[in-house]
């Protein structure tokens, strides 16, 4: 199945794979809390493409040319609009795409799930006493509930209204 020119196709709980030119989405996906990856800066298509294969992603990309590889019409999402609102409405819009899936669950940075507390070699942050801290045991970064959550948050409700299931309502 391709995703090509404007197809819907809603997805139980897909895996991305966005190239170097969507890191941006990329971001906002494990924010909230899809298993995403990013290509890394120059990898050709190819590699690419095949990493997205291998694991079982749909590969979202503004680039026409990943379609033109054997396995590129049934793995990629090609985006069609510019700038990052504009493409993160129209996946949203897409794949029926829930924002609120899993938020706060994936580290922004690598991909890894978080786990609560504190890294276990270091304390608690002094200055967060009252506030629930998560880090990310791969890359180690500590992550803390506080004003930026609630922006993101109402960030990721705003994503949610341009869904097809929500605009029905």
């Amino acid at each position: 199945m391709t995703l090509v020119e404007g197809a819907f196709c809603p997805l139980e709980t897909p895996r991305f794979m966005c190239d170097e030119m969507l890191q941006g989405l990329g971001e906002w996906l494990r924010v909230a809390g899809y298993d995403t990856l990013q290509a890394r800066n120059g990898s050709p298509d190819r590699d690419v493409l095949a990493r997205a294969v291998e694991d079982d992603r749909w590969l979202v990309t503004c680039d026409r040319e990943l379609l033109l590889h054997r396995d590129g019409p049934i793995h990629v999402i090609l985006l069609t609009s510019d700038g990052q609102e504009a493409n993160i409405r129209e996946l949203t819009r897409r794949l029926d795409l829930d924002w609120l899936h899993r938020p706060f669950c994936r580290c922004k940075r690598c991909n890894t799930l978080l786990e609560t507390g504190p890294l276990p070699d270091q304390p608690a942050p002094d200055d967060r006493p009252d506030q629930q801290v998560y880090h990310c045991p791969e890359c180690r970064q500590t992550y803390w509930v506080g004003g930026h959550v609630r922006r993101m948050n109402h960030t990721l409700q705003r994503f949610n209204r341009w869904r097809r299931s929500e605009a029905q309502l």
